[in-house]
């Protein structure tokens, strides 16, 4: 253990890690950067300094805002609207009821409690793709294809978040509940004034599991929906794409404009969901 203390005081070793861990974080930046210049580039240079590599490939000679024209011009800005509401009406109730959910099964001494927490586990563990097809049928079934309510059912439901709120609640003092339930506090009141604001960092982080898996769904809305104006994003993209013909400056555009929504969001509360990350590898 001192030896590694010792290198790690040695400037010129810690000099190396740094220049390697620039060089990792070089690679990952790259390919993003990349993306973000060719999508306001004319679409025929994004390709013409690949050979020879030239410094131009990151420094456009020319700026443009056509490509994200072209994409206003077709179905991707109803789309993105479709990907915001099936987001946000996932989001919202599904926390809602991951929260309430967790809170039972971490304080309130429910009959057959570890059997349920376990359907819970499992039920994350299992790939949503393996029932994404027969649940389509049930929910075309329903008459709830091409609809709102079809997008975002699936998505309320979230096990992981639920195991990450428990697992947070666990950690808060049990003579918190116990001063509350003495003072004549019921559990609603007690989940909703104590409970929820000391959960904040954890909330964020399922948050962002809610926003990210639905921003980002592709087979379950490619399933459920057939008409163009009820498309999300990611599906509108590909679709719009290969319609006509392949224009890379749009799809780069397009590429950008999915991918900057949730990248602002992680960079906004990463430290909030930093901290809810630590505290379950703590626990």
């Amino acid at each position: 253990m001192a030896t590694r203390l010792d290198a790690s005081r040695n400037p010129v070793v810690r000099a190396a890690l740094t220049g390697v861990a620039a060089l990792i974080a070089l690679a990952f930046v790259l390919p993003f950067l990349w993306m973000l210049i060719s999508s306001i580039r004319p679409g025929h240079e994004i390709f013409a300094y690949m050979s020879p590599l030239s410094i131009h490939i990151l420094v456009p000679e020319a700026l443009t805002i056509e490509n994200y024209l072209d994409l206003t011009r077709g179905p991707l800005g109803r789309s993105v609207v479709n990907s915001l509401v099936m987001t946000v009406g996932a989001l919202v109730p599904g926390l809602l009821i991951a929260a309430m959910a967790a809170f039972a099964l971490s304080v309130m001494r429910l009959p057959l409690r570890r059997a349920l927490f376990m359907i819970v586990v499992i039920s994350f563990m299992i790939p949503f793709d393996t029932i994404a097809i027969p649940l389509a049928a049930q929910f075309r079934s329903w008459n709830l294809q091409n609809t709102y309510a079809g997008l975002i059912l699936p998505g309320i439901g979230n096990g992981l978040a639920i195991f990450v709120l428990r697992q947070f609640f666990l950690g808060l003092p049990a003579e918190l509940r116990e001063a509350a339930r003495v003072d004549g506090a019921g559990w609603w009141r007690i989940f909703w004034q104590i409970y929820l604001p000391l959960s904040k960092p954890a909330l964020i982080g399922a948050g962002l599991m809610f926003f990210l898996g639905q921003w980002q769904a592709y087979l379950w809305p490619l399933l459920i929906t057939t008409r163009p104006e009820m498309q999300v994003a990611p599906v509108a993209l590909a679709q719009y794409l290969g319609q006509f013909e392949f224009n890379f400056g749009a799809m780069f555009a397009g590429a950008t404009l999915v991918s900057v929504i949730p990248a602002v969001l992680l960079l906004a509360f990463q430290r909030y969901f930093t901290q809810s990350i630590a505290s379950e590898g703590i626990k």
